[in-house]
């Protein structure tokens, strides 16, 4: 937890820090200069006036985080802008200056400056820093909110008893940042016509901002999905909620669950008809969650063993105990650089995609949405479709 409130500080610490250099910022566009001629209190309003407007629309139209993660993007791509414009300028001065002497050079570096300031007004920079804002962010937005299918396929030297298995795994849709119950509702929709064989739901289905019509609606959606092994939910880290100010209850989420005939794993197995197992992981905030020795002891090592466990940080410890784990948790990255810093500071084995290790094959959903922020700039949202056949 210590890592999240550095985080945030780190984020508060940006905001105040942009704040300042955005408003400075636009008061470099000739009609505020102009206007700051003649009113520089005025000028100065008006200056601030954009930062407040992004903070405004964007707690309107989803919360907070959307504002701030705007926020932080234009103060970027006007920082970079800017300093390109100021190596182009740079450069160009020193073109010009050629072979002259000191003297020469002296004027030229003076007749450049005073050049700048008068068209200071013209502030090509922020103009393509704004454009770039709104093209990035217009393409993170579209990411979240639109599901994609992502497929693999797989072998194993395991007798499934079938030709082949088709699993579909959903994690962490976060109920009510990008997806509320009928949007939901509609992803299982789609799920149901790739005749899924199991469905898996790889933790945090919802979160501390989630309301209880969009949770009832989406279990039943979930409960509505005609497979041949069921549905299979395990929980992550922000099922249980942390500041407990939503309307229902873990009890409440259960008792939907179960209802809708979802079968909730918590470090427990089923053998599905003497064919495969599924497992399901305690998340790894919880205390007294079994290892996978433990968790796999009195289990048929020749059938094929499928693991979900919410966080991906476990390799080594599950590697060659089961055939498949699946997870969620890193959102693929969500907001970039996330995903590769992530993997810098060791949070996660994985961010994204697929790897194997020893005879064990991991996978790692971006998720079908996403924690707090309607964006995704570092991936897209998903749900993954996996077959699985004998070699």
């Amino acid at each position: 937890m210590w890592i999240w409130a550095v985080l945030l500080l780190v984020i508060a610490i940006l905001a105040v820090v942009g704040v300042i250099y955005l408003t400075r910022a636009f008061h470099r566009f000739s009609f505020i200069t102009k206007i700051g001629e003649k009113n520089k209190t005025v000028s100065w309003l008006l200056s601030l006036l954009p930062t407040i407007l992004i903070f405004a629309v964007f707690i309107l139209i989803s919360n907070v985080y959307a504002a701030v993660i705007v926020f932080l993007h234009l103060m970027v791509f006007f920082q970079i802008c800017d300093l390109i414009g100021k190596l182009i300028r740079k450069r160009k001065g020193s073109s010009n200056a050629g072979n002259a002497n000191d003297e020469n050079s002296n004027n030229a570096k003076t007749d450049d400056k005073n050049s700048r300031n008068q068209s200071s007004g013209k502030y090509y920079e922020g103009a393509i820093a704004i454009i770039i804002t709104v093209i990035y962010m217009s393409v993170g937005w579209y990411n979240a909110h639109h599901v994609r299918e992502t497929d693999y396929s797989f072998t194993t030297a395991k007798n499934l008893g079938m030709d082949s298995l088709r699993v579909v795994e959903i994690a962490d849709s976060h109920l009510g940042i990008t997806l509320d119950g009928q949007k939901f509702s509609n992803e299982m929709k789609r799920i149901q016509k790739l005749n899924p064989d199991i469905v898996v739901v790889a933790g945090d289905f919802v979160d501390d901002d989630s309301c209880k019509k969009d949770m009832v609606a989406s279990c039943k959606a979930l409960g509505e999905l005609e497979t041949t092994y069921g549905v299979y939910f395990i929980f992550g880290n922000h099922d249980k909620g942390y500041g407990n100010y939503r309307d229902f209850t873990t009890r409440d989420l259960r008792e939907e669950l179960e209802k809708n005939h979802i079968v909730i794993l918590e470090d427990e197995s089923v053998l599905r008809d003497d064919k495969f197992y599924v497992i399901g992981r305690q998340d790894r905030t919880e205390e007294g969650r079994m290892d996978m020795e433990e968790l796999t002891k009195n289990l048929d090592t020749s059938k094929y063993m499928i693991l979900l466990d919410h966080q991906p940080n476990d390799y080594d410890h599950e590697a060659s105990y089961v055939d498949l784990v699946l997870s969620g948790h890193t959102h693929g990255g969500h907001i970039f650089p996330a995903g590769p810093l992530g993997l810098l500071m060791k949070l996660n084995d994985r961010v994204y995609g697929t790897e194997v290790r020893k005879n064990t094959r991991f996978v790692v959903s971006s998720g079908i949405s996403g924690w707090a922020i309607p964006f995704k700039t570092g991936t897209f949202s998903e749900f993954v479709v996996i077959d699985i056949k004998e070699k």
